[in-house]
């Protein structure tokens, strides 16, 4: 029984999109998500930290949650930037018992639990992407309260897609709330090849952070505790 984690896996088994064109840090990607993936048991939790499949709708995502399905534990998903397939928690259970996948679920505006830990996330927000979209950071900060509020009293593991803080670049708003709530941790995924270089890794305030991305962490998952 663990708990584990990583963001980025950018599945695309039916859609054209393969991350091998990025160069040797993904080559042959799938295969070694594979890998990364088969020490998972039936008593596992793992975090997926957004950008999980290239699929336009669920239909083209079908065969990446279908891949993901093989592998055992609970599968908890996070919004990306690159989600497109994202839809509401109804439409993607239903999509689920349809397809018969039974080991993933959405997290977004809500909380999990795994042992004495609260698992909270959502996307965040990169201001500086869309600097005049005050609108959507706020429901995203909104988001992020509400699965944090959902925690009660249990110490808190934090997933996001988008990183709140890296070198040269702040969202405070964001970094308010974790502080609010004390999290502990908070994990985060989004950047890729030159960008990672600007990654925080350790502590900043009260949380522990640290990047997630699947090719910075050579597509092994990363476990925090049994």
């Amino acid at each position: 029984m663990a708990l584990y984690a990583i963001g980025d896996l950018h599945l695309s088994l039916t859609a054209n999109k393969s991350m091998e064109v990025f160069g040797p840090a993904w080559e042959n990607y799938h295969a070694r998500i594979e890998d990364g993936l088969s020490v998972l048991t039936e008593d596992d939790t793992l975090i997926l930290a957004g950008d999980t499949s290239w699929g336009i709708d669920l239909n083209e995502a079908e065969a990446d949650f279908r891949f993901l399905e093989r592998f055992p534990g609970k599968k908890y998903l996070i919004k990306g930037n690159h989600d497109y397939w994202w839809t509401t928690a109804a439409k993607f259970r239903a999509f689920c018992a349809e397809k018969g996948f039974t080991t993933l679920e959405l997290l977004h505006n809500n909380c999990a639990f795994y042992g004495d830990y609260a698992l909270c996330g959502t996307r965040g927000w990169f201001m500086e992407e869309d600097a005049h979209n005050v609108k959507v950071l706020n429901r995203e900060v909104m988001r992020l309260e509400t699965s944090l509020k959902a925690a009660g009293e249990k110490p808190i593991l934090c997933f996001l897609h988008y990183p709140p803080i890296y070198q040269g670049y702040q969202c405070p708003e964001i970094l308010a709330v974790l502080e609010k709530y004390h999290v502990e941790q908070c994990c985060y995924g989004h950047l890729h090849g030159p960008t990672i270089r600007r990654r925080l890794e350790g502590k900043w305030g009260e949380t522990e952070f640290s990047l997630i991305s699947a090719d910075y962490l050579g597509f092994q998952l990363k476990k925090f505790c049994e």
